[in-house]
């Protein structure tokens, strides 16, 4: 398999089974219950020699919750997800490892009522 396509798997998995709606290739719509996660945007980058392909996987993932005063569930819910990234070492075709963590908290204001929103972009590094 792919070692993107691996890792967007194997995070969809984890992430679900912390009981988190989880959706990927289209955000639900505006009457889905809050907080939920999106799994967004995969870019790879890889080598290969003469027995293995490695590289870097980038993997962006959106928190979002529908009460901007309660900033603390998203911030919560991000921390998990990072911990979920750390803890990954092996796929069935791969090593993992993260390299780089980024998060930002925003105000969203894209919808009617006010949301916060998460975005977590995690780098790693596959072998």
């Amino acid at each position: 398999m792919d070692p993107q396509q691996e890792l967007f798997t194997w995070l969809l998995t984890e992430i679900r089974n912390r009981g988190y709606d989880v959706y990927d290739g289209e955000l639900p719509s505006e009457n889905e219950s809050y907080p939920f996660v999106y799994l967004d945007v995969s870019q790879q980058t890889d080598r290969a020699n003469k027995s293995a392909v490695f590289g870097t996987v980038y993997q962006t993932i959106h928190v979002w919750g529908n009460t901007p005063r309660k900033r603390g569930t998203v911030s919560a819910i991000l921390l998990e997800i990072k911990g979920i990234c750390r803890r990954l070492e092996h796929t069935p075709d791969f090593s993992w490892m993260v390299l780089n963590t980024n998060q930002r908290i925003l105000a969203d204001k894209t919808t009617k009522r006010p949301l916060i929103h998460g975005i977590l972009e995690v780098e790693f590094r596959f072998s």
